[in-house]
């Protein structure tokens, strides 16, 4: 199993990537560069990460059974995560087959 530390830099890692194509595409900032809203987006959800306790055991967030998003900030993952998730595939297609195996292997 990895270690925790592996997991969380992984989920961080995974989360920027998705903020970010998210950003470049629908607020049209430049490539590595995230808007206001974004850049806060990504901050609060790396913290989240960072202070997860539950980081051994679970796979991804959405799988926890606890919820430490704030309404709001939930509301905003979620919007990226649905717009951005199929289109992984095409920016990050190893990446979405690893997901699709954890999840559901």
């Amino acid at each position: 199993m990895k270690s925790t530390l592996v997991k969380r830099e992984k989920e961080k890692a995974v989360i920027q990537m998705m903020i970010s194509l998210y950003c470049r595409k629908n607020h049209h900032e430049q490539k590595g560069i995230l808007c206001y809203n974004c850049a806060g987006l990504l901050s609060y959800a790396q913290n989240r990460s960072e202070h997860c306790t539950h980081m051994e055991t679970k796979t991804f967030c959405s799988s926890c059974k606890t919820n430490c998003y704030s309404p709001d900030m939930r509301e905003k993952i979620r919007t990226v995560m649905r717009w951005a998730g199929p289109r992984m595939l095409i920016y990050h297609p190893i990446l979405v087959v690893k997901h699709i195996l954890t999840t559901h292997g």
